[in-house]
């Protein structure tokens, strides 16, 4: 009873907090797909060896995750994301059970994109306050698919102008270090995405935090050997 109460007061700091979106100076991720993702999805003939290749691996995470399914990538079964979602969000509301219920063999975490924007009404340090969290939920996938594959994939990141509007954003590699280490800690793997952006700068979205469905095919083609 306790844990559901507090979950119900975080989900109501979350609410508040984003009300200040309108203004520019808040969390990201809770704007709708449609709106952040202009560009079309990609032509169904194009996606069908990504989503062969990844038909036993679920990628779980927050809008930027998201992506994958909203651009016909990958199918909606083996993605478990959503606008807003924090390590806290996803490991009490449920994700992990979901991810049970599809049994997948490879299961790929990308998230941290919020957590870095939590207000100080929840916490003073967001990168250890998610962190924490973040250790319970590779506990609890652990627990709940053993025989699975975990991999940590890192916060993703802006562009200049995006942070401009949002100077925690600037926070992001610092993060991602701490993502690194908490992966070596727990045995599980990290990817460095870095690669993908390094001749490639016009990945994002008009927003400068979202992306354009190439970014996605760039990752998956540089995923796809982790699940052979």
């Amino acid at each position: 009873m306790y844990k559901k109460v507090i979950l119900t007061l975080f989900i109501g700091s979350i609410a508040l907090a984003l009300a200040a979106c309108g203004n520019g100076q808040n969390m990201q991720s809770e704007t709708p797909m449609a709106q952040v993702n202009e560009t079309a999805p990609l032509e169904k003939s194009n996606n069908t060896s990504y989503k062969t290749i990844f038909q036993h691996s679920v990628f779980l995470g927050d809008s930027i995750t998201e992506g994958l399914s909203y651009h016909d990538i990958l199918d909606e079964f083996n993605v478990v994301a959503g606008a807003g979602t924090t390590t806290e969000l996803s490991l009490e509301g449920g994700d992990v059970d979901k991810l049970a219920e599809r049994n997948p063999q490879h299961v790929f975490i990308m998230l941290g994109s919020d957590d870095i924007l939590l207000p100080s009404q929840i916490t003073d340090n967001p990168q250890q306050y998610s962190l924490k969290f973040y250790a319970k939920l590779i506990d609890s996938i652990k627990e709940k698919l053993p025989k699975a594959s975990i991999t940590v994939l890192p916060v993703t990141p802006v562009t200049p102008e995006a942070e401009k509007v949002e100077v925690r954003y600037k926070n992001i590699n610092d993060y991602n270090q701490g993502l690194k280490e908490l992966a070596s800690k727990k045995q599980v793997r990290f990817v460095d995405l870095s690669s993908i952006f390094a001749d490639n700068p016009n990945l994002h979205s008009s927003d400068g935090v979202h992306f354009k469905p190439e970014f996605y095919t760039r990752m998956l083609d540089l995923l796809k050997e982790r699940v052979k």
